[in-house]
């Protein structure tokens, strides 16, 4: 029983040394990732491997010009295979986010040019009521 107290104490303090640097460098890479995607408008795994290669340097950074050519390497050896996983589960998905992306665009875009024409129609129809409204005006003028 003392021994395994004893594991669930190192697994929490050492867990807890290990949590935030693997959270962190998760936030670092897919924030990387996510921002080449957009600038660069499509997905690809040159992508996740410029973000490995930035992350794993950053955090090795530290350690001179060899842990930062180190981390770099490391780096784009995961973030390779990290990125073909996450593009071919998003191919079995269906809809890759490029295509998901474009889609809520175009939407977006049908929607406004629908919202535009009837507010455009809306114009014209009170366009038309105000000249006939002034036309009989006129005529009730010349009545008299």
């Amino acid at each position: 029983q003392s021994a395994h107290r004893a594991g669930l104490r190192s697994f929490i303090r050492y867990g807890w040394r290990w949590s935030w640097r693997v959270a962190a460098f998760v936030t670092i890479f897919n924030t990387v990732s996510t921002g080449l995607s957009v600038y660069r408008n499509k997905t690809t795994i040159g992508n996740f491997a410029s973000a490995g290669a930035f992350t794993g340097a950053l955090f090795r950074m530290h350690l001179g010009l060899q842990g930062l050519a180190g981390g770099f390497m490391f780096g784009t050896a995961f973030g390779i295979p990290a990125g073909g996983l996450l593009m071919m589960m998003q191919k079995l998905a269906g809809e890759t986010l490029q295509e998901k992306r474009n889609r809520e665009r175009r939407e977006l875009y049908e929607q406004k040019l629908a919202e535009w024409q009837s507010r455009l129609s809306v114009t014209e129809i009170l366009g038309e009521t105000e000249s006939n409204t002034q036309e009989g005006q006129e005529t009730e003028g010349a009545r008299e």
